[in-house]
């Protein structure tokens, strides 16, 4: 047995246990996707990452209830931003996945939509469409891991149907379209979203592992993209009952349009002016090993991105994979362009200062020797999330006005039975850089380890938390 020390831990928790309590107001469907299910927008296209709209307004409400501007670092498919507008909010966003950043696209245009030319376009569709013979272009471009994933009729469908919506003149309309296809497509593929990765059903021609799986019906392109299409338009005409855009839809043209701007955060958060905005309210991507690209890999190839383009979009998204590669040269560049070398200092030094992080950089890098890590590289993805997170927090500090707070949605991870203190070491980077710590706000239900943890470590549960972080008068 090797000894395992957790000293630097317990004085970073008694540093903040004070502000550590229990919201029993808050609940897994409040902090994750659950809550948004029965509106429009989250039951047209299934989203997972992210919290809930109602989340957003909870703590706009409590913590700042006079509008101003609101800034959703890794913004997703825009809970932040839809929310925020319906109380009068202005709204920016920065999101990397084409996925996330065409979500949002299609959601803009679907406002604007004319209903009757719409409606018009899906009945014209009912009547005309029609698979092509031998002439169907291939706009569906496949990368090795998608290789496969369609019925070959389904696939030709799906060609076919790009190709007619690429003859739609009306844009919005056009849009429309396309965002039906593209929330279709783990329904019609011969896989479906499973955590870490995409689940491959036995029928797909490609190897399943040990055990053969079935997901069920797999549904027919016809079928699934006008159930859809009669879904969308239905939606935005009469509403679903439960949806709060639904009740805003005839003022639609008094929301205020969200600004979105496409690429990393670490990137563009730098370029942002200082003190330009009231709110910061987000929830990155967690260090638990999740790849977007590869659990959106269906979508990313419906955009038309290519492997190495979702190879290059994997290392451009914040740490969180194995795969990731440091980007602490990249970030020294960042900084060096715009002559803020200091704050690029600035940010190693907290970093490097913080015990907890080089106790938990050390921990991993012991269990890593004595192969008890199930990936050899997760001590270097844990250590350069929590890098990549501190340049994060200093600029969410920096473009924020006096007076304005922060909220962060974030999970605690373990890895070889060792649990890091994902809240308490993002915020000790916070109150480094001139954040008052406002509140942890923890779950009254915690998150249990995987099955595999549970088995080698015990059962055990690890804190779900919101952090509240306020930049001082």
């Amino acid at each position: 047995m090797i000894e395992i020390s957790n000293a630097k831990r317990e004085i970073l928790f008694e540093k903040y246990k004070n502000q550590i309590e229990i919201n029993p107001k808050l609940d897994r469907t409040l902090v994750s996707f659950q809550a948004n299910k029965k509106e429009n927008f989250y039951r047209w296209f299934k989203y997972k990452e992210g919290f809930s709209k109602r989340l957003v307004k909870y703590f706009l409400l409590k913590y700042h209830p006079s509008p101003g501007h609101i800034l959703d670092p890794f913004a997703g498919v825009g809970s932040t931003l839809f929310a925020s507008r319906e109380l009068g909010w202005d709204a920016t966003g920065i999101e990397s996945l084409p996925v996330g950043v065409f979500a949002l696209e299609s959601r803009l245009a679907s406002e604007a939509v004319d209903l009757d030319r719409f409606k018009q376009e899906i009945d014209r569709f009912k009547t005309s469409f029609q698979l092509g013979q031998n002439d169907i272009p291939k706009r569906i471009r496949h990368i090795p891991i998608t290789k496969s994933a369609f019925p070959e009729e389904t696939e030709d469908y799906l060609n076919c149907f790009l190709s007619y919506c690429s003859k739609i003149d009306n844009d919005k309309i056009r849009k429309a379209f396309e965002f039906s296809a593209f929330s279709i497509l783990e329904e019609i593929s011969f896989t479906r979203k499973d955590g870490q990765y995409l689940r491959w059903d036995h029928r797909a021609n490609r190897s399943w592992g040990k055990t053969k799986f079935n997901k069920g019906k797999i549904y027919p392109f016809i079928e699934s993209i006008n159930k859809k299409l009669i879904q969308l338009y239905r939606d935005l005409k009469f509403g679903n009952g439960n949806d709060l855009f639904a009740q805003l839809i005839d003022n639609k043209s008094h929301l205020k349009k969200p600004k979105i701007l496409q690429g990393s955060s670490l990137k563009l958060m730098p370029k942002l002016d200082n003190g330009f905005f009231d709110f910061v309210m987000t929830s990155p991507p967690y260090c638990n090993r999740y790849d977007y690209t590869r659990t959106y890999a269906l979508e990313l190839i419906f955009l038309g991105c290519n492997d190495e383009q979702v190879k290059n979009l994997r290392q451009e998204m914040l740490s969180c994979t194995v795969e990731n590669k440091e980007k602490i040269q990249i970030l020294k560049n960042i900084y060096e362009k715009l002559n803020r070398s200091n704050i690029f200092k600035k940010v190693v030094s907290v970093y490097k200062s913080n015990d907890a992080m080089q106790e938990v950089n050390d921990v991993l890098l012991l269990l890593n020797d004595q192969k008890l890590l199930n990936n050899s590289n997760i001590p270097r993805m844990v250590k350069n999330y929590f890098l990549e997170m501190a340049f994060i927090i200093f600029e969410m500090h920096r473009v924020l006005k006096k007076g304005g707070y922060s909220v962060m949605v974030n999970d605690n991870v373990r890895y070889g039975g060792q649990e890091i203190p994902v809240d308490l070491i993002l915020s000790d980077f916070a109150v480094n850089f001139g954040f008052e710590m406002e509140k942890i706000w923890t779950l009254p239900v915690g998150k249990g380890n995987s099955s595999q943890q549970m088995g080698n470590h015990g059962r055990s549960e690890l804190r779900k938390c919101v952090y509240v972080w306020r930049k001082p008068e």
